[in-house]
């Protein structure tokens, strides 16, 4: 699923690789964060998951778009957090900085955007 949206001069298809990519390198300047894990994990199990941050092509395997019900988007992103660092004030910066980023980018505001902790690494 792309994310769709029109103005005056026709129509305008976001891809999801796009919207992930922002996100990713947004919430990969806030302070604590180690990376992005994959959401998509295939053959590897939850634990193997984890072990794998994602490297900036790969982005858009951590960060999930979800269009609702009402047609508001929600993006999921799991992450890994520095040992150490408090947890909600970093999902916090990471959920302004992403929406901040995605808003002056596509001119797109999303209804939630939610952070899974998946780890934290001590570094």
């Amino acid at each position: 699923m792309d994310v769709d949206k029109k103005n005056k001069y026709g129509k305008i298809n976001i891809s999801l690789d796009a919207v992930a990519e922002v996100a990713g390198t947004a919430l990969s300047s806030v302070f604590g964060v180690v990376g992005l894990v994959t959401t998509k994990r295939g053959n590897l199990n939850l634990s193997e998951s984890i072990n794998v941050i994602l490297k900036k092509e790969r982005f858009s395997e951590g960060v999930r778009v979800k269009k609702d019900k009402k047609n508001k988007y929600i993006i999921d992103i799991s992450v890994v957090l520095a040992y150490g660092v408090r947890v909600p004030e970093v999902v916090s910066e990471i959920q302004s900085q992403v929406a901040y980023n995605l808003n002056k980018a596509f001119d797109l505001k999303f209804e939630e955007i939610n952070v899974y902790v998946q780890s934290i690494r001590n570094l």
